[in-house]
């Protein structure tokens, strides 16, 4: 006794594989798209939208961008900003003695102004005495 299957029972199975497949494979191809936003949004990414947008695009351009959106997503890290590492650059002694001499000169130049106009004052009432006292 043999078991006959309807030749059209296996198309039938077939379409229903390929079609479950292929529905399985556009969905993970949209997964991993996703990936750098997702990573983007968790990490709170000033640049989250951007980087979905080019998901998209790299969609459609066969993931060719792809690796440079994780990239993108990856180097910000929240509190930390891109994770250049912060350099602290202190003067040198000669810079801070330059800055000192700067600062004194500039004290010496608000002093020197401010004689100026105390003589210039004085100068200008000396006329004023001289030309009422000329004119009487």
């Amino acid at each position: 006794m043999a078991l006959a299957i309807d030749p059209r029972t296996l198309d039938y199975v077939a379409l229903g594989v390929l079609t479950t497949v292929s529905i399985v494979l556009i969905y993970a191809i949209i997964y991993i798209h996703d990936i750098p936003y997702e990573m983007a949004k968790k990490r709170n990414h000033p640049h989250r939208d951007a980087i979905h947008v080019a998901g998209w695009v790299s969609l459609f351009l066969m993931h060719t961008i792809w690796p440079f959106l994780w990239i993108w997503a990856y180097l910000y890290k929240p509190g930390e900003g891109w994770g250049a590492e912060t350099v602290r650059v202190e003067p040198s002694e000669e810079l801070k003695a330059d800055l000192k001499k700067i600062e004194e000169l500039e004290k010496k130049v608000a002093e020197l102004e401010s004689r100026l106009h105390t003589a210039a004052a004085e100068a200008e009432s000396q006329l004023s005495g001289n030309a009422k006292g000329g004119a009487a």
